[in-house]
């Protein structure tokens, strides 16, 4: 199987997005025969050839960051540069992924459903759609915390390789905690009053030289 990938992140190579695709391409190439061709739709003026090679695809995966319950706007973009394949003959299957750093699966369902409405608007069969949360941080995570998550898209890359099909049983597993229950909610409230909850946007700010300036309100009257 020849499968064609489409990374949406705005942090193209340096994305959560491409650490996750990696395991999951490294558990598809397992068998021989299938290879892999990326493309980033941050360099959002090739978008009209990455349509393009949307369209000659075999088989196609879309995968982007949920940015507070949205797509980012590169994907949107891209998505629009498609509307001259709507109901063509002959569109590949499409499959996708949605990652997140709100830890809840909840925050992605929405988006889950348009990608499913998509895929019929494009006349493609809709592989399903891989959906986990808790992302954000991976990127500093020590080995021991991430073995789990890689192993986990490895296997759904492995079994999608053998198949051309997403395991139901292991999308289900990946996406927990769906929700958080009712009574976690005081924990939470607790934690987010303490500095180890804006430790790692606390970094981001610093390394971006404004965090001096995190309780900005530029625009306020």
């Amino acid at each position: 199987m020849r499968l064609t990938i489409f990374n949406g992140s705005p942090r193209g190579k340096g994305s959560n997005t491409k650490i996750l695709l990696e395991q999951f391409m490294q558990g598809f190439e397992a068998s021989a025969g299938n290879s892999c061709e990326v493309f980033y739709l941050n360099r959002t003026q090739e978008h009209h050839l990455y349509a393009q090679a949307l369209a000659e695809a075999e088989c196609v995966l879309l995968a982007f960051p949920l940015y507070t319950d949205a797509m980012p706007g590169i994907v949107m973009a891209f998505i629009e540069a498609l509307e001259p394949l709507c109901r063509r003959a002959g569109n590949p299957p499409i499959g996708f992924m949605v990652q997140s750093g709100f830890p809840e699966s909840a925050h992605s369902r929405h988006v889950e459903k348009y990608l499913e409405k998509l895929a019929r608007r494009l006349g493609s069969r809709y592989l399903g759609t891989i959906v986990k949360g808790g992302c954000e941080g991976i990127q500093i995570m020590p080995e021991n915390m991430t073995r789990k998550l890689f192993e986990s898209f490895r296997q759904i890359g492995k079994t999608f390789g053998k198949t051309g099909q997403f395991d139901p049983a292991l999308l289900r597993e990946l996406a927990k905690p769906e929700r958080y229950p009712r009574w976690m909610a005081p924990f939470f409230m607790l934690f987010v009053k303490t500095s180890r909850a804006s430790f790692y946007w606390d970094s981001q700010l610093k390394e971006n030289g404004v965090y001096e300036q995190r309780f900005a309100r530029p625009f306020a009257e």
